[in-house]
């Protein structure tokens, strides 16, 4: 009977706690990461912001979803901006934030993208006169990272390229676009990146990186194909074996939007 009565005493105290049974104590305490804005011009070379939008805003939206603002890299490659940093720097104030934090990694960038040609590799915008090659970012990674689980997603066209470079066990990829096709929002009077939008909507619903990759993609499609987009960008995502098993486990925190 005692027994019994302790049970029913500790569901009534599970059940009064704010989010009850299924409440986590920040599944991505302790991640480091990095979210970088490449690019700052259009496809004629004037100045637009849907770049730096997205950057901004995704670090708030992740930083709800549960990541640490103290663990964050955020940074603009702009020249133009007050607080823009060089492309070193900006890899520097990572590295010191993986440090800090070691339970995992997340590295998004978002920037205009080159397709391979011939045996030069394809690369995105990564500040002034400046690209960032596959094997670069993954050199990257791997200081920072090392066998750390990790996310990194890569907005720009062609993005697709970087994925046979970055696969791993320990890390999920999601990429705009296939690496032969554009992805597309990177025009002046447009607020985000088509694909940066689609993730900052994602992260309003999504519980976990898979479903957020599977609304984003699902977003960008239905997106391309009202506004008569073609080819398709056809976002790309690759996920490790070790990761397929942890990522159910790490939840975005839902706080009210």
């Amino acid at each position: 009977m005692k027994t019994l009565r302790l049970l029913l005493f500790l569901a009534v105290v599970v059940a009064a706690s704010p989010h009850g049974a299924d409440a986590r104590a920040g599944d991505f305490r302790g991640w480091a990461s990095f979210i970088v804005a490449g690019d700052w011009t259009d496809s004629e070379g004037e100045t637009i912001e849907a770049f730096d939008n997205a950057r901004r805003d995704l670090a708030t939206a992740f930083e709800r979803a549960g990541f640490e603002r103290a663990l964050m890299a955020d940074y603009t490659l702009n020249p133009e901006r007050p607080d823009s940093v060089a492309p070193g720097e900006a890899l520097q104030g990572f590295q010191s934030a993986a440090t800090r934090g070691t339970a995992g990694c997340l590295i998004y960038l978002t920037s205009h993208g080159s397709p391979a040609r011939g045996s030069r590799p394809g690369s995105i915008v990564f500040g002034p006169n400046n690209q960032l090659e596959p094997a670069q970012l993954r050199t990257a990674a791997d200081v920072a990272c090392g066998q750390r689980p990790t996310v990194i997603v890569i907005s720009a066209c062609f993005s697709g390229g970087f994925i046979p470079a970055l696969a791993e066990p320990n890390r999920m990829i999601i990429t705009a676009a296939r690496m032969d096709r554009s992805s597309f929002g990177c025009g002046g009077g447009i607020t985000y990146p088509y694909f940066d939008d689609c993730v900052l909507q994602a992260l309003e619903t999504a519980t976990d990186f898979i479903a957020l990759a599977h609304e984003a993609r699902g977003c960008v499609a239905a997106r391309e194909q009202a506004e008569g987009l073609s080819p398709p960008s056809e976002p790309q995502v690759v996920i490790g074996g070790a990761m397929q098993l942890l990522l159910p486990t790490l939840r975005f925190d839902q706080a009210p939007r």
